[in-house]
């Protein structure tokens, strides 16, 4: 047999089309690579290692004078799929996966920072990010800065010096505060800052920061890209430099690999990445009005009404409000828990951008690890919850809502 039958290659085009391609055509078609058995859905690899025709490719693929697949630590053909259909439908140059979002989170800034550096983020993140930035990094010799998202005078004053990296997160993680994301970056551009969005609540469907000028661009994909509660990953885009000079070198000797099972689920859940989001954002903006207007609610933070701080921001670079509400409970934290546990079809979980509604209490879960100070600086108080609006019937979501504000 001979070894063309087994050879893999990107999927042919007849021709270049000669319209403009649509991101949703990208995330059913960017990337696809078949076997010589053509098979339709995109095939698995789940090998570690592959083999080379003589010692003379072998060596020739180590110094990067052949394209071909070393060792699937370094790069696979199925989480190539995922990595090329993901730039594709953000706009990217190039995209590299990793196994979670801190991960990638971790990855983005660690690749460029070294001792004596210094960092600038937005202070309202989630409880990870922000140890990474306030605890683990300042132990490598790499100051920070936090800064509240819509203070432009606090961004003026932190990026007039010499800055590393600036690292965003918008909208926050879980009261949706906006940091405006064109400001920032030509702000960090003039001190020769790498400018980094955390742009999962918004997901690629919703925000393209590098659109906006950021340089960098990451995700946990567990979150609306896969969406559906099956797998952990992560991803990180930006441009070839950033990619191959910073970001590959670190992946590749410290190892935070997405498994190709994983990118597999990923590759198909591109498929419905955005037909899923934008139905969970039209629920989302639907319950956000139903319960701003209850007598039990405090306040509701959602980008998509008027009665967020930064909605005209918002509508300037989202396209929509997004699939998760914060919500200030008009009670106690015994009260917030005595609703969350009369809902009957949204489920108690602290994960978000699912299929699934999904809710959860910020103070005692996610955000938990943070000290009491640093969650009243983020606004999250024991009243505080975190809705993130599945892809259920939004009457019955409305309903389910109504009787457990009613007990």
């Amino acid at each position: 047999m001979s070894k063309e039958v087994w050879g893999y290659h990107e999927h042919p085009k007849r021709r270049e089309p000669e319209w403009v391609v649509h991101p949703q055509t990208s995330a059913v078609r960017e990337g696809l690579a078949r076997s010589g058995f053509g098979e339709t859905s995109e095939a698995l690899y789940l090998n570690s290692g592959f083999t080379y025709t003589d010692s003379q490719e072998a060596a020739d693929a180590f110094t990067d004078q052949t394209d071909h697949f070393l060792y699937s630590r370094f790069h696979n053909p199925t989480v190539a799929m995922f990595e090329k259909r993901l730039a594709a439908i953000e706009g990217a140059e190039h995209c590299v996966a990793t196994a979670s979002g801190m991960a990638a989170m971790f990855a983005s800034l660690a690749c460029i920072l070294e001792a004596g550096d210094h960092i600038v983020a937005s202070a309202a993140m989630f409880s990870s990010c922000h140890v990474v930035i306030t605890e683990i990094l300042p132990k490598w010799g790499v100051t920070y800065e936090l800064v509240k998202a819509n203070d432009k005078a606090g961004w003026e004053k932190a990026l007039s010096k010499k800055v590393k990296a600036v690292f965003i997160e918008t909208p926050s993680n879980p009261l949706l505060e906006i940091v405006d994301i064109r400001f920032v970056s030509d702000l960090a551009h003039k001190v020769g800052a790498t400018v980094i969005v955390d742009n999962v609540m918004a997901s690629p469907v919703l925000q393209k920061p590098l659109e906006l000028g950021a340089d960098v661009v990451m995700y946990s994909a567990t979150k609306h890209i896969d969406g559906q509660g099956r797998v952990l990953a992560g991803a990180i885009l930006g441009s070839f430099s950033y990619i191959y000079e910073k970001l590959i070198p670190f992946v590749r000797h410290t190892g935070p690999t997405l498994s190709a099972f994983n990118a597999w689920v990923l590759v198909k859940s591109l498929e419905t990445m955005e037909l899923r989001v934008s139905r969970m954002s039209e629920s989302a903006q639907a319950i956000a009005e139903f319960l701003e207007g209850h007598p039990k609610i405090k306040s509701v933070r959602y980008p998509g009404l008027p009665s967020h701080p930064d909605f005209e921001l918002a509508k300037k670079q989202m396209s929509a409000g997004g699939t998760t509400i914060g919500i200030e409970f008009a009670g106690s934290q015994r009260e917030a828990f005595t609703f969350m546990d009369a809902l009957c079809v949204i489920d108690i979980s602290n994960n978000l951008g699912d299929s699934k509604s999904l809710i959860t209490h910020p103070a005692s879960t996610t955000q938990r690890r943070l000290s009491p100070e640093d969650q009243l600086k983020m606004g999250i108080t024991p009243s505080v919850l975190r809705l993130s609006v599945g892809l259920e019937h939004v009457g019955d979501l409305i309903k389910d809502l109504d009787q457990a504000l009613s007990n």
